[in-house]
């Protein structure tokens, strides 16, 4: 049974009082008084020299290392030399008090994983979201202003900085994930409701699973996992059994709001190269097509009398565009629609697919482009009238 340091002097201090008063209260018999204070001499002595033992050094004095599995080592050995590569990342966001002033407001918590020694941290967008401050803190409580390089919205990425003020940081070493296996294991650290690197295991149990994300845009190829992912792990790392991140914990799919066993990481190779967009420009480039798209609904298909469903109609097309070059057409203007909140013109081109990824939806369009570059050259196929049409374009750079 473990007894805390505090527990452990309590009852000694407890044992050494009654003796007092029993000894001064006369209850004692005389010839048991002089045994008693000798007992008392000794307990105060060995209380002043009692030498307690923390947690992690009875951990690490496990005698033989050969009674716990392989299995075991190994979740012991990742967890000792990656927990301190994960922090705790607190924000502040700005709000009105009672009299209408503006002031600082402690928002949320996350997780995320130092990747380099100079103090970049990689972790979820949506932990930073619209937030005004941000909070670093190390394994061993020491906490730094943070510093948001940049975001990946469609990836739900985001890259924060700190001066490490020449500090020697753990970092976590990427792995590859485009060969991942169902059945294999992974780790999660994190900081769930607030308790600092915390580690849960599991196994990878699906793979290229599409989710939207909180911004609305579709991620593809997510890694599924049962390893326990709470509120607090999101912007953690998803480690292999080699002590490599393969995944960044991004979402839970559950009914309660806790784990239900079933999480979402995001791919390392996706977010590898966002990472590093967004150290070099601050951003992540990638390529667009100059036009102005709808997405097809069926209320639109039968208005329009189109004889497609699904596809993206192009509205207008940029002048001297990518798409303009490539020959692409918008609709007429004669022929205007209110379209949301907005006016759009019918007529135009469908854009079916690109680079082979079929096109239904906007988001669809989104993720197609998620992993190009601008100047990068595509291959689109589009409907004309009763003709179906492919060409190349060569890419634009996509606003904000």
């Amino acid at each position: 049974m473990n007894i805390s340091k505090k527990a452990l002097k309590s009852i000694i201090l407890s044992i050494i009082i009654l003796t007092l008063l029993l000894v001064l209260s006369g209850v004692v018999e005389a010839s048991y008084k002089k045994k008693l204070l000798g007992n008392l001499a000794r307990d105060i002595t060995a209380l002043n020299s009692f030498q307690f033992t923390d947690r992690e050094s009875t951990v690490k004095s496990i005698a033989n290392r050969s009674e716990l599995s392989p299995e075991e080592l190994n979740n012991m050995d990742i967890y000792k030399t990656l927990n301190r590569a994960v922090v705790n990342i607190t924000t502040k966001t700005l709000s009105y008090n009672w009299a209408f002033e503006v002031v600082p407001k402690d928002s949320g918590t996350g997780s995320g994983s130092i990747i380099s020694q100079d103090g970049y941290i990689l972790t979820n967008y949506h932990i930073i979201e619209n937030v005004y401050e941000v909070f670093v803190t190390l394994y061993d409580g020491s906490e730094y202003e943070g510093r948001v390089v940049g975001t990946d919205i469609e990836n739900d990425l985001t890259v924060i900085k700190f001066d490490p003020k020449g500090k020697e940081l753990t970092v976590i070493p990427f792995g590859i994930s485009n060969d991942l296996a169902i059945g294999q294991k992974v780790l999660a650290i994190g900081n769930p409701f607030g308790f600092d690197r915390t580690l849960t295991t599991g196994v990878i149990s699906g793979t290229g699973r599409p989710l939207h994300n909180n911004s609305g845009y579709l991620m593809l190829d997510m890694i599924q996992t049962d390893a326990s992912i709470n509120p607090g792990n999101s912007g953690g790392p998803l480690l292999d059994s080699t002590g490599k991140m393969i995944g960044v914990n991004t979402m839970i799919y559950s009914k309660s709001g806790g784990s239900d066993g079933i999480g979402f990481a995001l791919p390392i190779d996706s977010a590898k190269r966002s990472v590093n967009e967004i150290i070099t420009y601050g951003e992540v480039r990638r390529g667009w097509i100059d036009i102005d798209p709808i997405e097809l609904t069926p209320a639109l298909v039968r208005y329009a009398n189109l004889k497609t469903e699904k596809g993206i109609l192009i509205s207008s097309v940029i002048k001297g565009g990518n798409a303009w070059d490539a020959g692409l057409k918008g609709g007429d203007k004669r022929d205007a629609i209110r379209y949301k909140n907005s006016v759009k013109y019918l007529g135009g081109d469908i854009i079916t697919s690109l680079n082979g990824y079929k096109l239904e939806t906007i988001s669809d369009l989104f993720t197609a482009l998620q992993d190009t570059k601008p100047g990068e050259s595509v291959s689109l196929k589009y409907i004309r009238g009763n003709r179906l049409i492919e060409t190349k374009i060569k890419l634009s750079t996509r606003k904000k």
